[in-house]
């Protein structure tokens, strides 16, 4: 079966993305020449076309559609592969746990401190990411562990462990028409403008686009959207702002996740502890 390398493979992504070999070959620092005869060179290899060209317009071909797919698991999957390769042979590795901003229910503090008493423990380095790419960081090897909530991180090829179940809250300016009630329900809220969180496909949200929590209150504040939250995210809420339960909303888990894979004792370790410190459990 013909194979390409992992160079090849990149520079066919990087077009793939791109659809333009001027701005593939800047970003892959080349001359555009030299990617013009690797990817002749690819679909030669591979025996089909890859791309339509023109004078004015690049596009993929349903071989090519394929390959992009295909070819940007298998990258991930090697650079995955270097940096765990890089961190087993690390007589000093660190432990990295993403999260959002604010985003363990108050949990992180004790988490670590019961992860620094065993004696296997190592440096925890802390990742903030984006508000919905943490699933991303744990499939590709960039964090061992992650704070995820559910049901809005897809766990899919992770294992994990619920730490926490809260209620969600409609978040709403004081002065709203559903600020003085004692709970709402979620065909309620459809009346409202919902925003759009950046990074988040197929979302039903049609008002501003907000990439975390801070930016969420200030839209509501000027009463351009409500939001709807795990509780702890909102907990105590901002001045001007009233949390209200959404009575038939699925619960939200707070949960520890890692890559499904990984068997390593750093990251079992790590979530015995995690397990040991939440709520309810031990001495917790």
């Amino acid at each position: 079966m013909a194979e390409l390398e992992t160079r090849e493979l990149e520079y066919f992504v990087t077009l793939a993305d791109e659809l333009h070999f001027g701005r593939a070959a800047a970003r892959l620092s080349i001359a555009q020449p030299a990617l013009s005869r690797a990817i002749r060179r690819i679909e030669s290899r591979l025996g089909v076309p890859l791309f339509l060209r023109s004078s004015r317009h690049v596009e993929l071909t349903p071989a090519g559609e394929a390959l992009r797919e295909h070819g940007r698991h298998a990258l991930n999957a090697v650079g995955a592969a270097v940096r765990r390769a890089r961190r087993a042979g690390d007589t000093r590795e660190r432990l990295r746990l993403v999260l959002k901003p604010g985003g363990d229910a108050g949990l992180l503090s004790a988490i670590l401190a019961r992860y620094a008493r065993r004696p296997d423990a190592h440096q925890v380095d802390i990742l903030f990411s984006g508000p919905a790419d943490r699933a991303d960081f744990l499939r590709d090897g960039r964090a061992d562990a992650g704070l995820l909530y559910a049901p809005f991180d897809p766990l899919d090829g992770l294992a994990h462990e619920t730490l926490h179940t809260e209620d969600r809250v409609a978040v709403v300016p004081s002065g709203h028409r559903l600020a003085g009630r004692a709970s709402v329900r979620t065909a309620e809220l459809a009346e409202e403008t919902l925003p759009r969180w950046t990074g988040v496909p197929g979302g039903d949200g049609t008002g501003p686009e907000v990439a975390d929590v801070v930016q969420l209150f200030q839209m509501v504040a000027v009463g351009r959207t409500v939001g709807m939250l795990p509780r702890s995210l909102v907990v105590p809420a901002p001045a001007g702002l009233v949390c209200v339960p959404v009575a038939d909303a699925p619960p939200s888990r707070l949960v520890l996740a890692w890559n499904e894979r990984d068997r390593r004792p750093l990251v079992a370790s790590f979530v015995a502890a995690a397990l040991e410190a939440r709520p309810g459990d031990g001495d917790g």
